[in-house]
């Protein structure tokens, strides 16, 4: 059956394929090299981590997941900062416009917090408000474990939680068959195939990405930013750790916006559990009607809902 998965997830290779419905250009539409000229650089010894940090005021990290990166929030950047908020958004090593050296545990749970926490001592942020997507779950839940006081009010837009509720389109051994998807991706023989898979179930109806959206996910995969990738869904995606301890110790305010229709990330199989542990209040739980990429489509209104809750 995971044969089968990846498979269907990387699809047949049609050439001249594009992940993308001829959606026509918006008006002062961002390009990913306008994008990419807004980033700076934190090095690590690993490697150089790229960053946006735009605005002044109280600090907000949007956290991207796999296989995305921090072009994800491109559309809520403004918002935030036209609102007093000064919004940090990385490129999580191995991701995006960030490095993607060679390695394997370079990229464990433990190692991405590690580093996420170092960007923000540099940028001497001492606390903020933090909203992650997706695979972002898993990292901030480990930055929670070796950071508990750093965050102050968490914002979980469709993100790993538990394995209930948790449907990846694929789990991977490591090994030949998963470095050989990581090779295609990075030469071009599966990439567009695996977008086009990827934001097909993502959204729920049309795909509203045109040419210039989808450049900004496809050219990391280009660049051979695939090492995280490789790292997330030959083990985070196998050994999803168990975070209830870490959940249960968390004493801060929580939102919980959640593309209701999502199919990789279902609410409803842990929703009384993530509830429970958080203590979350009803009014702070909103479904949007999408299903994962709530960025693409509902930014306005992730954006309205964020400020009610952080100003509440």
């Amino acid at each position: 059956m995971r044969i089968l998965a990846f498979l269907l997830l990387i699809g047949t290779v049609v050439m001249g394929c594009k992940p993308y419905e001829n959606t026509k250009i918006r008006k002062g539409q961002i390009t990913y090299e306008d994008f990419r000229a807004d980033q700076r650089l934190f090095p690590f010894d690993e490697g150089s981590m790229m960053y946006i940090d735009k605005g002044s005021g109280p600090a907000i990290v949007l956290l991207h997941g796999v296989p995305t990166s921090g072009w994800l929030y491109r559309k809520m950047i403004d918002p935030l900062v036209k609102r007093g908020y000064r919004v940090i958004i990385p490129d999580m090593l191995g991701y995006g416009s960030s490095d993607s050296p060679e390695g394997y545990d370079l990229y464990s749970n433990q190692n991405h917090a590690k580093r996420l926490l170092a960007l923000m001592d540099g940028l001497g942020i001492e606390k903020w408000s933090h909203l992650m997507h997706d695979a972002g779950g898993v990292w901030t839940w480990e930055l929670f474990n070796q950071a508990p006081d750093r965050i102050e009010n968490l914002i979980i837009l469709n993100t790993i939680i538990f394995e209930e509720g948790f449907y990846p389109p694929v789990r991977m051994k490591p090994g030949k068959l998963a470095k050989t998807a990581m090779w295609g991706y990075r030469n071009g023989l599966t990439s567009n195939t695996m977008l086009k898979n990827l934001f097909a179930a993502g959204f729920n109806g049309k795909n509203p990405l045109n040419e210039i959206d989808v450049e900004g996910y496809k050219t990391p995969l280009r660049e051979g930013k695939t090492q995280g990738m490789y790292y997330f869904f030959s083990q985070t995606c196998n050994e999803l750790p168990d975070f209830t301890p870490i959940l249960e110790r968390i004493d801060i305010p929580v939102s919980i916006m959640w593309g209701i229709h999502d199919t990789m990330l279902q609410w409803t199989p842990q929703q009384t559990r993530v509830s429970t542990l958080l203590d979350v209040a009803p009014k702070d739980i909103h479904f949007i009607d999408e299903k994962h990429f709530l960025q693409e489509t509902k930014a306005k209104e992730l954006t309205y809902k964020i400020m009610d809750f952080l100003q509440d």
